[in-house]
């Protein structure tokens, strides 16, 4: 064997070898200027919550989680939230389809406009929401005077303010995941005689239901925790409108610790939610 047959042996594979050393350099010797700024953004993000956890009183907090008042703002947050989501479902997923799967002109304008809510401060969001379905909106008043539905400062208010912010995370989610499956799938069902809502039924949806899980459940996260569209939109009743980051606002002003009670709550369910798709969301290539 020639030196350099004997050198690539010792090494092992040329592709590998040095792909593996680099890997194992780079934890080595981490520039000061860059390693005092990331560990001050880590402190910056976790400090918070490890005081919440701290200040937490947990020898009264059984008594202040089954209040009623508790309860009936963790139920209305439940049921909104999950209603948010079947409506974010049913019309999220069709526009995702539209946006992955169908040319048309202004499909990046209707892209960044599905978007939009993402960015959109949530107070000016309900703002929007009042201006279209409230009773003097340019939807809502017709809604009001021919079948007497009225939306703001109800609970089909809060469902609609939380479908509003939420619905774009489960769009872009679906889209990716459209746009990642093989459409001859769908070509080929095409060929047998299937029509395109037929195989949209029958093959893409099967395809894409791990991309659909993951968009539900950031919708239904997104939605259980939104505050500003709500509050502008459905106002904050006890019982009828009060969701649990509202209960959170009310009870800073007069109980905190009831306050830091039901954001760990909130926070557990972050967490939950955080755990239950790491797989997709948070591995490292």
């Amino acid at each position: 064997m020639t030196d350099l047959g004997k050198s690539a042996a010792a090494t092992g594979p040329v592709r590998g070898g040095p792909r593996r050393r680099v890997r194992a350099g780079v934890g080595r010797g981490v520039p000061l200027p860059l390693l005092v700024p990331a560990l001050i953004g880590l402190a910056f993000l976790i400090v918070p919550l490890a005081a919440l956890l701290v200040r937490a009183p947990w020898t009264s907090m059984p008594e202040l989680l089954t209040s009623a008042e508790v309860w009936q703002a963790l139920r209305l947050s439940l049921v909104c939230a999950t209603a948010a989501t079947a409506v974010s479902l049913v019309i999220g997923v069709p526009l995702a389809w539209l946006l992955a799967r169908v040319e048309f002109p202004g499909r990046g304008l209707v892209r960044a406009l599905v978007t939009l809510p993402l960015v959109l401060p949530p107070v000016v969001g309900g703002v929007a929401l009042l201006m279209a379905l409230g009773r003097n909106g340019i939807v809502g008043k017709t809604l009001d005077d021919w079948f007497g539905i009225t939306l703001p400062f109800t609970t089909a208010g809060v469902v609609i303010a939380e479908a509003f912010v939420a619905m774009p995370f489960l769009v872009i989610s679906v889209e990716g995941t459209l746009r990642a499956a093989d459409p001859r799938f769908e070509e080929a069902a095409a060929t047998l005689g299937a029509s395109r809502f037929t195989a949209f039924r029958r093959v893409t949806l099967p395809l894409i239901a791990p991309g659909i899980a993951a968009g539900a459940v950031l919708a239904w996260a997104r939605a259980l925790g939104e505050f500003g569209a709500t509050i502008t939109f459905a106002g904050n009743f006890p019982g009828r409108t009060q969701t649990m980051p509202l209960a959170v606002y009310l009870a800073l002003q007069s109980d905190p610790e009831a306050a830091i009670a039901l954001s760990l709550v909130l926070l557990a369910v972050s967490i939950a939610v955080l755990a239950g798709l790491r797989d997709r969301w948070m591995t490292a290539g």
